[in-house]
């Protein structure tokens, strides 16, 4: 089975101090012990170094970029990135249009655009709720592993 790890799994990975990074890392464990690949996409990554090079005042990690660098070699290490290839576009459209998609649920859309492009069929999140319209993907909870 494949799971696409949400970037709120890598923000909580790169944050021991944060009271659900345990829960998030107990998740990837289990998962990896069931034989399950774990699986990123680059917007996974680009939406990381987003926050984690944002400020702690603005709802960021504050990291540096040093930092930031250092923790995206170690997820890539860790999981296995799937390539951006220009089927998640057109799939991303169909889901949109399908869906009735707008603001900024867009860019999740297209977390799952890249999933069906790549037949990775389990989403890990701790925000289940922004995904409950997609039918075309199980969703789950890392609390639920």
């Amino acid at each position: 089975m494949s799971y696409l790890a949400d970037s709120n799994i890598l923000s909580l990975l790169a944050q021991p101090q944060n009271p659900h990074h345990a829960i998030a890392r107990r998740a990837v464990i289990s998962l990896r012990r069931q034989d399950a690949e774990i699986c990123l996409v680059p917007q996974n990554l680009i939406e990381f170094w987003a926050v984690a090079t944002r400020p702690i005042t603005s709802n960021g990690l504050g990291l540096t970029i040093d930092e930031t660098e250092y923790e995206v070699r170690k997820f890539k290490r860790l999981f296995t990135v799937y390539d951006d290839i220009p089927n998640i576009f057109a799939e991303w459209e169909n889901l949109v249009l399908k869906h009735n998609v707008s603001g900024k649920n867009v860019h999740d859309t297209r977390l799952v655009a890249a999933m069906l492009t790549h037949n990775i069929t389990h989403l890990l999140t701790f925000n289940t709720k922004d995904f409950k319209r997609f039918s075309e993907i199980t969703v789950i909870d890392p609390q639920n592993v």
